[in-house]
């Protein structure tokens, strides 16, 4: 459930998945192992972000879907009659290394992003989409969560095991497994489409940010600000080539703090409108057409 739930939250904001325990790697090629093929040995498996490459998370992607994707077959096809042990524990076990990327990568693109992590967030939206879908349209692996689900209160379970049955249950109905062949098919090009999207609008979002930045020519119109404020707008307009002058960038936040306490009104009132028109600007950032 886990993996499930943390790549259908990635797809949409890029958030973090938890680290479980080692039930086996893909074997490493005639290349250095890549970083995500084994756990990380800090405490708690923290990702070891120091060790961590760009070039380590397309292979690790890969590689952790179809590893993921035999395991989810393989509890899917078991002959043995649906238990908890074999059938929700080993889909928690599941997806290791699919995990360990998708955990640093997507915490890395909200965090401190690049254009490399922003190329795999496109070209990975709908494969982790698809991804997903394999999993929750799977009738097979239905038809054990549905075994489980209908006979609950005689598996012997605590509160716990329960509950996680019941989650793993509703998940599934709510993501399409009761629909028909046709309309898993349609749902599946809907999903496609809605990764896409999603990751196109917060692409947006952070590059109308950054375009929306306020240039300032005078040190004077920053009359208020502090020097450590003032050195920093100073440090951005030299990292945007802007010699000599001062950039206030933007939060994503519609009040900005130097609001609070630049005493130039006129300035105040630029960096408001260009903070609560980002995104409807009619630009090649504007996300009004794709909401």
């Amino acid at each position: 459930m886990t993996t499930r739930l943390a790549l259908a939250l990635a797809i949409a904001l890029g958030t973090t998945m938890p680290a479980h325990a080692q039930t086996g790697a893909p074997a490493a090629t005639g290349q250095s192992a890549n970083i995500f093929f084994a756990e990380s040995p800090l405490p708690l498996h923290y990702p070891q972000f120091d060790k961590v490459t760009d070039a380590d998370f397309a292979p690790a992607f890969d590689a952790g879907m179809a590893q993921q994707l035999k395991e989810i077959d393989a509890i899917a096809n078991n002959p043995a009659k649906p238990t908890f042990d074999n059938t929700i524990v080993a889909m928690e076990k599941s997806g290791q290394v699919l995990d360990r990327a998708t955990t640093t990568f997507f915490n890395l693109v909200g965090t401190d992003t690049n254009p490399t992590r922003e190329k795999l967030r496109s070209e990975y939206s709908g494969k982790f989409a698809a991804h997903r879908d394999a999993i929750s349209l799977n009738g097979k692996l239905f038809a054990r969560l549905q075994a489980l689900y209908d006979n609950r209160a005689k598996l012997g379970l605590d509160a716990q095991g329960l509950r996680l049955v019941e989650k793993y249950h509703t998940d599934f109905v709510r993501d399409g497994a009761k629909l028909s062949d046709a309309d898993k098919a349609k749902l599946k090009e809907m999903n496609a489409e809605l990764a896409a999207l999603g990751t196109q609008f917060s692409q947006n979002v952070l590059k109308e940010v950054n375009a929306s930045a306020v240039v300032v020519d005078d040190a004077k119109q920053l009359a208020g600000l502090s020097e450590s404020e003032i050195s920093t707008a100073a440090d951005e307009a030299k990292s945007r080539k802007l010699e000599g002058k001062y950039v206030i960038t933007l939060l994503n936040t519609t009040g900005q703090p130097p609001l609070t306490n630049l005493s130039n009104r006129d300035l105040r009132e630029k960096i408001y409108k260009a903070s609560i028109n980002r995104g409807s600007r009619d630009n090649e950032f504007d996300n009004t057409k794709l909401v």
